[in-house]
C-alpha cells in the first residue's frame, strides 16, 4: 500500500515523536509513505483565522501537487486535515474562483484516527503486537477539528466518535466512559487566554478521572501539548499523561516504552512503563 504524506507544521517541530511514531507505525504495516514533494503550511490556524483567501491557497496548493500522485493522502495533524478538507472542497465547488483549470481528483483526504481504525488496518496491528496495554484504562479524546465542522470533516459520528476507541481496545487497553470525549481544550486560546485554556483543561482532566482513566489518548498535537502543559498548570498531582494513538501502537509493537519516550512528556508516562515493566518481570510475551 502507498499512500501520500503530509506530515504539516507540527509534526516537524514541536511534535517530532509524532510523526515518528506515524512512520514507524507506517513502516511496520508495510505501508509505503510518500511525503508531498515540497509541502507547505496548511495555514492552521493563523491563516484561516485571518484572511479567508490564503486561508484556502495554502491548503490547496498541497492538494494540487498531489494530483500527479493520485494516493490518498494520509494526515496526522487535526487542524490540517481539516484545512486540506475544507480547500478540497472549496476546489470541487468552483475550480475556475480558484484559477484551477480543472480539479477532480480521485484521491481521498484520510485522518490518521479513521484509516487506522479501518478493519484491514487493524487487523494488520493485532498481529504485529508484542505486548498489550494489559486493560489500561484510558480517555480517549478527540477535541474538535478532526470532527466538527462535519460538513467540511466528513465525520459521521461526530458527537459520538469511535476511532480512537477501536485502536486502544485493539491493543488491549480499556477505553472509559467519560463526558468530554469531544469537548474543546481551546488549543488555538492557549498562549492568549491562558485562564480559558486551563479551565478547559481542568474539566476534561476531572471527567477523565470521573470515568477512572489513568492516561488520555488523542490524535492532535495541539490537543496533546495543551492537555499536559495545562494539567500541570492546574493540578500536577492529578495530571494524566496524554499519549499519541501511534505512540501506543509503536509501544504495543515493540514491547517497550524506552526512556528517551518518556522524557518526551510534561506529564510522566510512567503508567505504561511500569505496565511493560510488570508484564516483562512476570515473562508475558504475547497478549
Amino acid at each position: 500500500m502507498k499512500l501520500s504524506y503530509y506530515p504539516g507544521c507540527s509534526l516537524q517541530g514541536t511534535a517530532l515523536d509524532y510523526d515518528k511514531s506515524v512512520r514507524e507505525v507506517c513502516a511496520a504495516l508495510d505501508i509505503d509513505l510518500l511525503e508531498i514533494p515540497d509541502w507547505n503550511c496548511c495555514g492552521a490556524s493563523s491563516a484561516h483565522m485571518t484572511n479567508h483567501e490564503i486561508g484556502n491557497r495554502l491548503p490547496m496548493r498541497n492538494l494540487l501537487l498531489n494530483l500527479d500522485h493520485r494516493h490518498d493522502i494520509l494526515v496526522p495533524c487535526a487542524a490540517c486535515y481539516q484545512r486540506l478538507r475544507a480547500a478540497d472542497i472549496a476546489l470541487r465547488e468552483d475550480p475556475e474562483f480558484w484559477d484551477v483549470e480543472a480539479y477532480s481528483p480521485d484521491f481521498r483526504i484520510l485522518h490518521i484516527s479513521t484509516f487506522l481504525a479501518e478493519p484491514e488496518i487493524i487487523a494488520r496491528i493485532q498481529e504485529k503486537i508484542i505486548r498489550n496495554l494489559d486493560d489500561l484504562p484510558i480517555a480517549c479524546y478527540y477535541g474538535c477539528l478532526s470532527l466538527r465542522p462535519p460538513k467540511v470533516t466528513g465525520a459521521r459520528n461526530f458527537e459520538m466518535p469511535t476511532t480512537l476507541e477501536t485502536i486502544v481496545e485493539a491493543l488491549g487497553a480499556a477505553p472509559v466512559r467519560w463526558a468530554h470525549r469531544t469537548e474543546c481544550c481551546s488549543g488555538s486560546l492557549t498562549m492568549a487566554r491562558p485562564d480559558i485554556a486551563r479551565k478547559l483543561v481542568g474539566d476534561i482532566n476531572t471527567a477523565a478521572r470521573r470515568g477512572g482513566a489513568k492516561a488520555f489518548v488523542t490524535d492532535c498535537p495541539m490537543c496533546q501539548a495543551n492537555l499536559e502543559s495545562r494539567q500541570l498548570d492546574n493540578n500536577p498531582d492529578d495530571s494524566l499523561p496524554a499519549f499519541f494513538a501511534t505512540e501506543l501502537i509503536v509501544a504495543a509493537m515493540n514491547g517497550v516504552y524506552p526512556q528517551k519516550q518518556k522524557k518526551l512528556h510534561l506529564v510522566r508516562p510512567d503508567v505504561l512503563a511500569d505496565l511493560f515493566t510488570a508484564q516483562e518481570a512476570a515473562g508475558e510475551e504475547r497478549p
